[in-house]
């Protein structure tokens, strides 16, 4: 008894120098621009991407603690302007700004990990994610500033207007990426693209783990309409790979997270994203702030 106590003391003090006392300094040398722009970087991401074809044997998912259900919990925010049954609001405002509006604290990051690694071309590396709670302070402040309301949300409406898609919620990927350990503290509102974002591995993952991980937003829903003529611009520009042409006409299987994008690159607008739940900027936040003090 008295020697797993000893044990579990020892655990405890080398846990704890690594957290508050090794740790931070490695954070504020490795969280750069410059570090994460560095080439290396770009194969560290592509040997992520291929590890993740791994998560389809049993095992693994259930021995890697990253799969388990909760330890993830985001939605994808479409930008689409024309959603059937709210055309008089944008969806992705409404739920961003009442995140920043409850948050004690809020943090840009100067620059995308992902498209900064991935050198994007087609989006700026400059619209960083937005990061609230306690844990975002911990960001070295060569790399993120803290901002108010208004500048968090004008933070918003730029990586909006430039055509990148939000992700929002608890994102274990940015604890890894800002070397921060999870304590329940950090919500991450990323602007991604589908060229480079992380997000793009988990085509490989089963759709019954991402169903544990990446959430669908409450009362949203996708059709195709009879307008389809199968060209495939949907399918060819899915991040997850989740739409097949079946029989001359797009076909949503289940990994399809309701993201939007096919919607806005179907050249027939023959994708239509619907809504029929009153309560769901409510029950995002609730589910959101379930998981994360911010």
């Amino acid at each position: 008894m008295i020697e797993k106590l000893s044990t579990r003391y020892l655990g405890k003090i080398f846990k704890d120098l690594f957290l508050y006392g090794l740790l931070p300094p490695i954070r504020e040398s490795l969280f750069d621009e410059k570090v994460f722009g560095h080439p290396i970087n770009r194969r560290i991401q592509q040997l992520i991407g291929k590890s993740f074809k791994l998560t389809r044997f049993q095992f693994v998912q259930e021995r890697v603690p990253d799969l388990q259900p909760g330890v993830s919990n985001f939605s994808w925010i479409p930008i689409n302007e024309n959603i059937e049954g709210i055309e008089e609001i944008a969806l992705a405002e409404e739920v961003l700004f009442r995140l920043v509006e409850k948050a004690e604290h809020r943090v840009i990051v100067d620059f995308c990990p992902c498209r900064t690694a991935m050198k994007c071309k087609n989006h700026p590396s400059d619209l960083g994610c937005l990061h609230m709670g306690e844990s975002a302070l911990k960001i070295p402040t060569k790399a993120r500033r803290e901002v108010g309301v208004e500048d968090a949300k004008a933070h918003i409406r730029g990586a909006v207007k430039s055509g990148l898609v939000p992700i929002a919620g608890k994102v274990r990927a940015d604890n890894y990426f800002a070397m921060l350990p999870d304590e329940g503290k950090l919500l991450s509102l990323c602007f991604c693209c589908d060229c480079c974002c992380m997000t793009r591995f988990t085509r490989a993952v089963p759709h019954q783990v991402m169903d544990g991980m990446q959430y669908p937003l409450e009362g949203l829903s996708i059709e195709v309409t009879d307008l389809c003529v199968g060209c495939g611009a949907c399918a060819s520009n899915c991040y997850v790979k989740a739409i097949e042409l079946i029989d001359g006409r797009a076909v949503h299987g289940p990994k399809c997270r309701i993201c939007g994008r096919c919607v806005s690159n179907c050249p027939n607008n023959a994708i239509k994203l619907k809504h029929d739940n009153d309560h769901d900027i409510n029950d995002v936040i609730e589910r959101i702030g379930s998981l994360v003090e911010f």
